[in-house]
């Protein structure tokens, strides 16, 4: 029987952890509250609580694990991952699993002025998020060259699906970019993103990084707009990037600067995987 190990086992981390469920694998999903862990029970996956930015907490486990998978978030702040370094200190030669699979982020990439960006481009994050995730796929592979352990790399964009579309904004009527200046964004939905991490662990290279996405990306203005259509709500305003420095939170301004296409034809042909919700017509269709 296969044992798995999600950390940072939120909604994605259910997802998989049903998945696996339903293979006769026996789960473990480490989180970091009572609240989560009565989450985990009800998709018949078994909790244990540790928090990750306290190192002297250890979780045990009945038995070694096959694979782990990483999808905690790093810190809020700073350009490093304390946390999966952490983690990955925790792994004695005794328990080290088979398999790590780690969710990472496209924006390690940075700005790529709208080009097409594989799993082979230039690795240059613009913002702090970015280098944050950068540093802890180095923490990753930084380990698994000291211990063999097989590693896999998802670099994933915006994740969106059920009660994941940005509903409260489009309600509060706040702005978005002018078509003309709003950059490419990429989507991966989470249903879609759940199968791909199996994928990832049965049968992703040792030490392979893969692009995640549905393969077709737009502008985050298109995204607004179809969310909108599909929700019966009006379409966003639009406004130049001028009003979008004072109109716009940093947060969302540092998604906007940033402009890339997402090639996902090295995941499709070596993790095998059949997308469900290829485009955004599909996908947002299925979040009612």
């Amino acid at each position: 029987m296969q044992t798995v190990v999600i950390t940072g086992c939120g909604d994605i981390g259910r997802r998989v952890g049903r998945l696996y469920y339903a293979k006769g694998a026996s789960v473990y999903g480490i989180v970091r509250s009572q609240v989560s862990a009565r989450l985990l029970e009800e998709a018949g996956i078994e909790p244990r609580i540790r928090d990750l930015d306290a190192p002297e907490e250890v979780v045990a486990l009945s038995q070694p694990a096959s694979i782990m998978f990483y999808f905690a978030p790093p810190p809020r702040e700073g350009v490093t991952d304390s946390r999966i370094r952490g983690w990955l200190a925790d792994l004695s030669s005794e328990n080290l699993p088979e398999k790590v699979v780690l969710i990472s982020t496209t924006a390690v990439y940075g700005d790529s002025q709208g080009e097409w960006v594989t799993e082979n481009s230039p690795l240059q994050p613009g913002t702090d998020r970015g280098r944050r995730r950068l540093d802890a796929e180095t923490a990753l592979q930084q380990w698994s060259a000291e211990t063999g352990v097989p590693i896999v790399i998802l670099r994933v964009p915006g994740i969106y699906g059920p009660g994941r579309l940005p509903r409260a904004r489009l309600e509060k009527g706040l702005p978005v970019l002018n078509e003309s200046e709003s950059g490419y964004t990429n989507r991966i939905h989470v249903d879609d993103l759940a199968r791909i991490c199996v994928a990832a662990a049965e049968r992703g290279q040792a030490g392979a990084v893969y692009n995640v996405s549905d393969g077709h990306p737009g502008t985050m203005t298109g995204w607004f707009n179809a969310v909108a259509d599909e929700l019966g709500l009006p379409r966003p305003p639009q406004i130049s990037l001028q009003q979008a420095e004072t109109e716009i939170s940093a947060g969302m301004l540092s998604y906007l600067k940033e402009s890339r296409r997402i090639s996902n034809e090295k995941m499709l042909e070596e993790l095998g995987v059949e997308l469900m919700y290829p485009d955004l017509k599909k996908g947002i269709a299925s979040c009612d």
